[in-house]
């Protein structure tokens, strides 16, 4: 009976791992990553793709928050979902995915979730924040990109919508997370129509949603696509790698970047005063036709 050859294993070594990212970035660049930490809230159709694109850039200190395990609905987007993993919780997974890539990573580990007891200790330390929360999670959302805000530290969100991403970056001293969607005292349903909409002014995606009955905000439901979880981690991987590096123009919100591969399209949308802004404000009139009549 033939048998497969037994693993050969050599020490790890994190410039050799590393090395064909220079040339993109310098020898004195790359320890830098190394030493930087980045939060992450969410481990499932976003969150585990960024970790493992992060990891892979040479990123080796991590905060990581989730409270859901893997169910087979996961299997068409998420990083982690696989046959041998239903059922496991999501942080496990997508950590010793991590740790299969660098096994010298510092991970602190928050298998109950992101919430208002933790989030100081989920913060702390942190030089980033990437967003990978469900979409229909907007309470704890904005408590982390408040907090941030009061931190200075720079927060992404990367939102796969369709078979694209729209991606919002949140800097210090710059426009907030509530000044650009204006979620406070808005009732549940509208505050997740604002958080769609401002997601993605350009609304690249819309005219190919052969099913608009797939949306339905009321019941927490929307369809994904696997391949907008992967631009949504090169994407927002490359903002971290500027922001954190200090190098290249990072477009913090009002401003955005929307990109669709179905339909071949870049945008830079520029919404000053967020969903206040009167192409937002129509814009969200119409959605609330579109999505909120039953």
């Amino acid at each position: 009976m033939m048998t497969d050859p037994p693993v050969q294993t050599e020490p790890f070594d994190y410039a050799t791992a590393f090395s064909r990212t220079i040339g993109w970035m310098t020898a004195t660049e790359q320890p830098t990553l190394r030493s930087k930490r980045v939060a992450i809230a969410g481990l499932g159709g976003v969150g585990g793709a960024h970790l493992l694109t992060l990891t892979r850039l040479g990123i080796q200190q991590f905060n990581l928050a989730d409270l859901d395990r893997f169910g087979i609905e996961n299997l068409n987007r998420q990083a982690g979902a696989f046959q041998s993993t239903i059922g496991q919780p999501k942080v496990d997974v997508v950590a010793r995915m991590a740790r299969d890539i660098n096994p010298d990573l510092d991970i602190n580990k928050f298998p109950g979730g992101v919430n208002f007891d933790n989030i100081e200790q989920f913060l702390s330390g942190v030089d980033l924040y990437v967003d990978g929360l469900d979409f229909f999670v907007l309470d704890i959302r904005a408590k982390v990109f408040a907090m941030c805000a009061e931190r200075g530290i720079p927060a992404i969100t990367a939102a796969p919508l369709g078979m694209g991403a729209a991606v919002l970056a949140f800097l210090p001293g710059q426009t907030t997370f509530e000044e650009y969607f204006r979620l406070e005292g808005q009732p549940m349903n509208e505050q997740l129509l604002r958080f769609m909409v401002g997601l993605a002014p350009a609304v690249l995606h819309q005219s190919y949603l052969v099913d608009p009955s797939a949306v339905d905000l009321a019941n927490h439901r929307g369809p994904s696509t696997p391949m907008a979880c992967e631009i949504c981690a090169g994407i927002a991987g490359t903002q971290a790698l500027k922001i954190l590096l200090g190098r290249g123009k990072v477009y913090a919100a009002p401003h955005g970047l929307h990109f669709d591969a179905y339909r071949n399209k870049l945008v830079h949308t520029w919404r000053p005063g967020g969903n206040n802004n009167p192409l937002q404000r129509l814009l969200l009139s119409v959605a609330r036709r579109r999505f909120m009549r039953r």
